[in-house]
């Protein structure tokens, strides 16, 4: 509750992830009083690190994307000492490992492309065609194309079965966190066109200091930390502690389920749960280079070598590997995906140190077409709601549904005064 004196906010934001945090920017900059509540003990959401054992841990292996839009707009990129990803993946395959570079960004390395070895002639050809559109064309056709899988969508712009197998399905099984490629083609060429026109990096303090610059634009009291809320009452929140806070208006920028119990009714879509494993081994990097292993058997989503993108991310001498996989973590798991990563990186696992396993609920919510690019805010009677639920699972999905929210909140509020 406000201090004694102290005058209620206009608004209540439930949440203290990245479109909480961009929604209360954006209202504090136009002038209302905003309070941030936050059931956890940080801000971020599902995007925070952790210190352990002298590695950086982030909560499920990410990457920073900085093509998006509302990045550019919002944060500091140099302030974050970002470090690139090689663009370009290592596929293990039955064949051993192949390299898939863009060649846009390592011409040295265009004979990787070379036919025959990943992929053919005709899907070279498709994936120019492919990369074209969707990268240097405009977006608006992108956004309006019809809706389908993204399967659907591979075969019809002529990529062979086997090249799909092979490259796209690993690879983007780790974008989309299912193995299906069931997710929206809309989605999937808005993605395809990020990464074209971005770079994955990571910060070099973890994936936490992307919220964290963002929180630091805020007033010092206008988040409070392990501050779950009860429910939601007529004129504003009621805490589980047990007090109240009054607003005009209540933003709900939770996750889905969290959503959906603050607000009966709310339609929310399935969610995606993703697990990682983090390995620490001693001497030299079982791949020395910043670029990430896929698997086209599908034994796991991805895995790098953290300290190759970042070295801080481990201690001097020591690597530190992220492995993730679909859904939670099961007894025997990590045994059979020690295996997979001794195979996929060609040299022995058994020593390597377990540190600890992240699993992430929510991770990312269910995309199939239809997929809408963007959901409503307005709840009504004073209600709102963002989150990357209510556009596309992605970083600029999050932060550009808060900026929606804040828009919708000060139009409501400015026209009932």
């Amino acid at each position: 509750m406000p201090a004694t004196g102290e005058a209620s906010p206009d608004v209540v934001v439930i949440g203290a992830g990245l479109a909480g945090l961009a929604c209360a920017l954006d209202l504090l900059r136009a002038g209302l009083r905003v309070r941030v509540v936050e059931a956890s003990d940080g801000v971020g959401g599902r995007m925070r690190s952790d210190h352990h054992e002298g590695f950086t841990i982030d909560r499920g292996f990410q990457v920073f994307n900085t093509s998006y839009p509302q990045v550019r707009r919002r944060l500091s990129l140099p302030d974050l000492k970002l470090r690139p990803f090689t663009a370009g993946v290592v596929v293990h395959t039955e064949r051993g490992n192949l390299r898939f570079t863009d060649p846009t960004r390592s011409p040295r390395r265009l004979t990787e492309l070379l036919p025959g070895r990943l992929a053919s002639a005709r899907d070279l050809m498709a994936l120019g065609v492919l990369s074209a559109r969707d990268v240097i064309g405009p977006v608006g056709p992108l956004k309006r194309a019809e809706d389908r899988t993204t399967w659907t969508a591979l075969s019809a712009a002529g990529f062979s079965e086997e090249f799909i197998e092979q490259f796209f399905r690993p690879f983007l099984s780790g974008v989309f966190l299912e193995d299906e490629l069931e997710t929206s083609s809309r989605f999937f060429h808005l993605v395809w066109r990020s990464l074209g026109r971005g770079t994955l990096c990571l910060p070099a303090s973890g994936i936490g200091a992307v919220p964290a610059q963002l929180a630091a634009g805020l007033p010092g009291d206008a988040v409070s930390l392990e501050c779950p809320v009860d429910r939601l009452t007529d004129d504003g929140v009621l805490l589980t502690s047990g007090g109240e806070i009054a607003a005009r208006a209540v933003v709900v920028a939770t996750g889905p389920a969290p959503a959906a119990s603050l607000l009966p009714g709310l339609s929310v879509p399935a969610s995606r749960t993703v697990t990682t494993y983090y390995h620490a081994t001693d001497g030299p990097s079982p791949l020395p280079e910043p670029i990430l292993l896929t698997d086209s058997a599908r034994r796991f989503l991805n895995s790098c070598v953290l300290s190759e993108v970042q070295p801080g991310y481990a201690p001097a001498g020591r690597r530190l590997i992220a492995t993730s996989v679909l859904g939670d973590d099961q007894p025997g798991r990590e045994a059979l995906l020690r295996a997979a990563l001794a195979q996929a990186y060609d040299t022995g696992t058994d020593g390597w140190e377990l540190l600890t396993v992240r699993t992430v609920d929510d991770a990312l919510p269910a995309m199939p077409p239809p997929q809408p690019l963007s959901r409503t805010a307005a709840v009504g009677g004073g209600r709102y709601v963002c989150g990357d639920h209510r556009t596309t699972g992605s970083v600029q999905g999050a932060l550009a549904s808060g900026t929606r929210a804040a828009r919708t909140v000060l139009r409501d509020l400015t026209a009932s005064i």
